[in-house]
């Protein structure tokens, strides 16, 4: 059975980092792309960045980019989220899911399996 499971989150202050994990089982990373994606009470899940399974591209939405950054370690059958210069905007729970579509997307749709997901928080 394919799960997901998110790790890492935590609270930090303004200008901190933190590292997110998302380690699967009961499926081969290698052949799914993965995104991540962010979800702040009383707001809509958002996608922040994505990793494409085929050669490894990224993709990063404006807010994020140049502090977040998405790699993969496919002997750990896992995917990373660093996340630097951290401000309280960011505080949410953050999950990553998969799916086949090649296209580097951060739309929610096109992913099939979710992780349960890890809280973030960030102090000012």
């Amino acid at each position: 059975q394919l799960q997901l499971v998110e790790s890492g989150g935590g609270l930090v202050q303004s200008g901190g980092s933190l590292r997110l994990s998302c380690t699967a089982s009961g499926v081969d990373l290698r052949y799914w792309s993965i995104g991540w994606f962010r979800q702040a009470p009383g707001k809509e899940r958002e996608g922040v960045a994505c990793i494409r399974s085929t050669d490894s591209r990224t993709y990063y939405i404006e807010a994020v980019e140049g502090r977040f950054n998405v790699s993969r370690d496919n002997t750990k059958n896992t995917v990373y989220l660093q996340m630097n210069s951290l401000t309280p905007e960011v505080t949410a729970v953050y999950f990553c899911a998969v799916t086949k579509v090649l296209t580097l997307t951060t739309s929610p749709g096109p992913y099939d399996y979710w992780g349960q997901g890890t809280q973030v928080t960030v102090s000012s």
